[in-house]
């Protein structure tokens, strides 16, 4: 009974005062969620596409929503259609046509003109370059195979002589409209003409180089320009390099990601690198100069005395060049490591013995602390008893 339905605002969940626009976009929404397609089998998803379907058909018609807003559900009460409304009176191929074409074979954007220029396809391949030709930039060559127009039939398919003729299923429109039986009634729906692939032609003798699809394929090679400050898995894009167009349209372009090796030494984070380096006892103590490995080649900087291990240094300038300007680069952190000497000649060892007596005698810090212990505790060594 009508006094049991929604309010049609309601079941859209848009306001009273909401344009066509909005009104068409919750339709879309819930006509996507609910259709019987997507949710096979499902009697609850079948009736709210029913209740989602029936208030768009009546709010996106200017003079169906003037009756509903001043007389409510009563204005559509009378013999047909679901509720006393009547489904067949509407043109659904339209509405779906143009908001849910996916589910009924195209919506309006199929049925614009397919057989005017249409660009053509992206390619992608990739392309490895090291470390350092990530940072400042390098020139790559990459091998693939591209189509081109076939020099034969000059990209018709047909063999030389002979022309494509008009699709004789959709008479040259590159799409066929079709009718079938909905819970609405007969819906009215369009469809790429299988016959010509939405061309619009058909070709009767084929070329015999590109067997009618007017395209050959070769390999070539390409030259790539990278540029200064790329990273990982970011893309190179060359124009037009990609698939050919259709009907005279442009190609596509050619994507090149960047696949960039790992460093032993640096590693990157946004425009900043980072890295470790190793500095001697001697370095660290008493300060001086030392060489530090960058992207620039090894430089000179000079630590001062008293330098901790895991001390960290900044290189202002040594890092990664921005995309944007290559004058502007980042910066190179060093994390500062103390190098311990696996293998020492005596003569060290004894000068590192001293060298530990003038500053606080480490070596022998253990036995003092147990000395001091025992002391304190009275544990002493015990005196020989004598003969006498």
């Amino acid at each position: 009974m009508a006094e049991q339905k929604r309010d049609y605002y309601e079941v859209l969940g848009v306001d009273k005062n909401a344009d066509d626009a909005a009104i068409k976009k919750a339709y879309r929404v819930l006509a996507k969620k609910y259709h019987p397609d997507m949710n096979p089998g499902d009697k609850n998803a079948e009736a709210k596409f029913k209740e989602a379907s029936e208030a768009y058909a009546v709010l996106s018609d200017p003079e169906k929503r003037r009756q509903y807003d001043q007389f409510g559900h009563a204005a559509f009460d009378g013999p047909g259609g679901s509720g006393g409304f009547d489904f067949n009176s509407m043109d659904f191929g339209d509405i779906f046509g143009d908001i849910f074409g996916d589910f009924f074979g195209g919506g309006r954007s199929s049925r614009a003109n397919r057989n005017g220029p249409m660009k053509g396809a992206n390619l992608r391949t990739s392309v490895r370059i090291s470390f350092e030709e990530a940072v400042f930039g390098c020139d790559k060559e990459i091998e693939l195979t591209l189509k081109d127009p076939c020099k034969t039939c000059n990209g018709t398919g047909a063999k030389p002589g002979t022309s494509p003729v008009t699709c004789s299923k959709c008479g040259g429109k590159g799409q066929v409209v079709f009718t079938q039986q909905s819970l609405f009634g007969t819906v009215r729906n369009v469809q790429t003409c299988p016959d010509c692939g939405g061309t619009g032609k058909v070709i009767k003798d084929k070329c015999p180089d590109c067997y009618g699809s007017g395209y050959t394929s070769s390999r070539k090679k390409l030259s790539v320009s990278i540029p200064a400050g790329i990273d990982n898995g970011q893309m190179v894009r060359l124009r037009e390099k990609g698939e050919p167009g259709r009907n005279g349209g442009p190609r596509g372009d050619l994507l090149v990601e960047a696949v960039v090796s790992r460093h032993p030494i640096f590693q990157r984070q946004d425009y900043n690198i980072y890295s470790t380096a190793p500095i001697s006892y001697a370095q660290a103590a008493l300060g001086g100069d030392v060489l530090i490995d960058t992207v620039d080649g090894k430089v000179v900087y000079t630590v001062k005395p008293g330098t901790q291990t895991d001390s960290k240094i900044r290189l202002k300038g040594k890092g990664v060049p921005s995309l944007r300007s290559s004058s502007v680069r980042g910066d190179h952190y060093v994390t500062l490591v103390l190098q311990v000497p696996e293998k020492i000649p005596n003569e060290a060892k004894d000068l590192l013995r001293r060298f530990d007596e003038l500053t606080g005698n480490s070596l022998k810090a253990v036995d003092q602390y147990t000395e001091n212990k025992d002391a304190a505790s009275g544990k002493g060594k015990k005196k020989k008893k004598g003969l006498f």
